[in-house]
């Protein structure tokens, strides 16, 4: 048994609790309240405010070193992949327990996180994007061979047209054991030919999809920028809207009715809005275009109660790098500045996660008796000042189902 006891406790979801203490056995929360009802034993560890796990919803695994997508095509997977393990840790240790991997190599990390071999976050992932041909997952650049045998050699990506052809795309993420499913189902920004508002795949394309998965047990993830896209994706059954660029008031009704997690990524928007260097003129010249608008959306799918969960779209290895790991939690203070209350924000980043998962999610993102011990010490109060997060130096200790992988050097 730990016990660790808080100046404050943010439960993920609720007020937050002053001079608390939270202990844990194995992997299990066993108590979490006011200090003076804990169990009678002496705290292990002492911390100014102690919170949920992080969740990042929406972040690729895949070792880029800008915000230039067909890298993906350039670069040799074994080198991508060695980029994107070190990003694992480095997740970790800015206080993010949890991804929800986009599409990437988050599929074979998770694996090798499971098997105590690398220090990462838990990960749930997707193995391939699903996308059309000429969609958001191809890469336009290249002769559509070369993708084909991309996608054929368990690339990131996955082209796939017409019925057959989607249920099976399904199915080889399953078999590679994706715990979601992503489909590209608008145009995006950092693609070269399509245009975001459009939407991709029918909709008897997305409802296969959506079904197969279904039928597994696993929900799917849709990029939509788009209305069209976002409508026809809501319409299939898809459990989030990743970016939602275009949603307005009819959407945010339809997805409050649904259920439905708006994932809004603002992140990748306002680090790719000062990284023109560093993606080519057509995807920065479409991230100027939508970047107003999206930011708008934020504010209307707040406004109609849509449930938000963070994600940041993040995608680059290494400081300096265009959108780099490790600057997950800025997506809070992005949210803040649209709109959301730090407390909001939070909840975003904790107890909303796993609502992006369905079946399955883990008892993880709140701190609750019987809940999964995945919590991290800030040495501020980010209800104060939200900024406090995204400095991974003041997140002092990380407890990854109840495992101490983080604290101070001096100790």
């Amino acid at each position: 048994m730990e016990r660790i006891d808080a100046e404050l406790l943010i439960p993920g979801r609720g007020d937050p609790v002053r001079h608390a203490a939270v202990v844990t056995e194995g992997s299990r929360i066993t108590y979490a309240g006011p200090r003076d009802g804990a169990p009678d034993s002496r705290a292990s560890v002492s911390v100014r405010c102690l919170m949920p796990g992080l969740w990042d919803c929406h972040a690729h695994f895949l070792g880029l070193r800008s915000l230039d997508v067909n890298e993906v095509a350039m670069v040799p997977t074994p080198v991508l992949a060695a980029r994107a393990a070190k990003d694992a840790e480095i997740a970790l240790q800015a206080g993010f327990t949890t991804v929800r991997e986009a599409g990437g190599f988050g599929v074979h990390l998770a694996r090798v996180v499971e098997e105590g071999l690398l220090a990462g976050p838990s990960i749930y992932a997707p193995g391939a994007i699903l996308s059309q041909t000429g969609g958001h997952g191809d890469l336009h650049a290249f002769p559509l061979a070369w993708i084909d045998d991309l996608c054929g050699r368990g690339g990131p990506l996955a082209l796939c047209d017409g019925v057959p052809q989607c249920l099976k795309a399904v199915r080889t993420q399953l078999r590679l054991g994706a715990k979601v499913i992503k489909v590209c189902a608008s145009g995006g920004v950092l693609s070269q030919v399509d245009h975001p508002v459009h939407q991709q795949f029918s909709d008897e394309e997305l409802r296969a999809i959506v079904e197969e998965a279904g039928r597994a047990q696993r929900v799917v993830m849709a990029h939509c920028h788009g209305k069209p896209g976002i409508m026809a994706a809501l319409g299939a059954g898809v459990r989030s809207i990743e970016h939602g660029s275009y949603l307005d008031d009819e959407v945010a009704a339809a997805m409050r009715e649904l259920g439905a997690v708006l994932v809004p990524t603002r992140f990748v928007v306002e680090q790719g809005l000062q990284a023109k260097h560093s993606m080519p003129d057509y995807a920065y010249e479409k991230m100027v275009a939508i970047a107003d608008r999206h930011l708008q959306a934020i504010h209307i799918a707040h406004d109609a109660g849509v449930t938000i969960a963070l994600g940041t779209d993040i995608a680059t290895s290494g400081p300096g790098t265009a959108a780099p790991w490790g600057m997950n939690a800025w997506e809070l203070v992005h949210l803040v500045d649209a709109g959301l209350s730090a407390l909001e924000a939070i909840e975003a980043a904790t107890a909303n996660g796993p609502l992006t998962l369905g079946p399955q999610a883990p008892r993880a993102g709140v701190i609750e008796q019987g809940w999964d011990a995945d919590l991290i010490a800030v040495d501020g109060d980010p209800v104060a000042n939200i900024i406090v997060l995204s400095d991974p130096a003041r997140v002092t200790h990380v407890w990854k189902a109840g495992r101490l992988v983080k604290e101070p050097a001096a100790a």
